[in-house]
């Protein structure tokens, strides 16, 4: 068990030195704009489909549960700015992350897998490549933009399904709807949630990169990797937004507009 611990401890450390190392590269010149520009595409075609398809029933689902509460309280007028605050804050940072985890972070991880077995990683520090600015810097960029676009994506979806089944299928009226926005929601948690969802594209990067680059065993060890990578990465994800929630509302408190 000491021995374990030893090992699980190395290895966080490991981790935290390799983002360290990353963040440090990210500012440096030249930026491999054109590798970041393909990384990015090829992310937005992959999770850009599963993303509208998941915003729709995500808003159906909060405008039924908090439309029905808010019946039951008498406090009906307030279902869309109620809707819209748990859509904007939560559903849309989450929903991202679990699609970024899922997509991004594990095919940037099967990639550098595979590279790894191939010794292609170490062929190019043997040429004395800077892996990290050369391969990793681009990824990361590009998850950070799409993690942007992808929030703003489900931010959008989700409160149009959630208007058209809160106002059609419960019978709440258009002009109250969208005129609570402002009762509840304010622009500060627009921008916190595309912040938390181009840090949770940052860290899926950095999460799959950083197991690919570990892979030991052959390909058995890279869908291994990958298994650890989405699990790890959901984990980070999770703490991170509770701790990003958490200081904003005590930067920002509630009412305060």
């Amino acid at each position: 068990m000491g021995a374990r611990s030893v090992s699980v401890l190395e290895s966080f450390g490991d981790f935290f030195a390799f983002v360290g190392a990353v963040v440090r590269k990210l500012p440096r010149r030249p930026l491999n704009t054109a590798e970041a520009t393909r990384q990015a595409w090829i992310i937005m075609r992959v999770i850009i489909v599963p993303t509208g398809l998941v915003s729709i029933p995500l808003g159906a689902v909060v405008a039924l549960q908090i439309g029905s509460l808010t019946q039951q309280l008498g406090a009906q007028s307030f279902a869309g700015a109620a809707s819209v605050v748990a859509i904007v804050r939560e559903g849309a940072p989450l929903a991202t992350s679990l699609l970024l985890a899922g997509a991004s972070g594990s095919a940037i991880c099967a990639d550098f897998g595979a590279r790894v077995i191939r010794e292609e990683v170490d062929a190019l520090r043997v040429l004395g490549i800077d892996v990290e600015h050369r391969l990793i810097v681009p990824r990361v960029v590009a998850a950070i933009f799409v993690g942007g676009v992808v929030t703003g994506l489900v931010m959008g979806v989700g409160i149009a399904g959630g208007y058209v089944f809160n106002v059609v299928l419960q019978g709440g009226t258009s002009g109250v709807y969208v005129q609570s926005f402002s009762s509840l929601a304010a622009v500060a948690d627009v921008s916190v949630s595309l912040l938390k969802g181009m840090v949770f594209g940052g860290i899926a990067a950095v999460v799959g990169a950083f197991k690919g680059l570990h892979v030991k065993g052959g390909p058995k060890g890279v869908g291994q990797a990958v298994n650890e990578s989405v699990v790890l990465t959901f984990l980070f994800l999770f703490t991170l937004n509770y701790l990003i929630t958490t200081v904003y509302f005590q930067v920002v408190p509630q009412g305060a507009r």
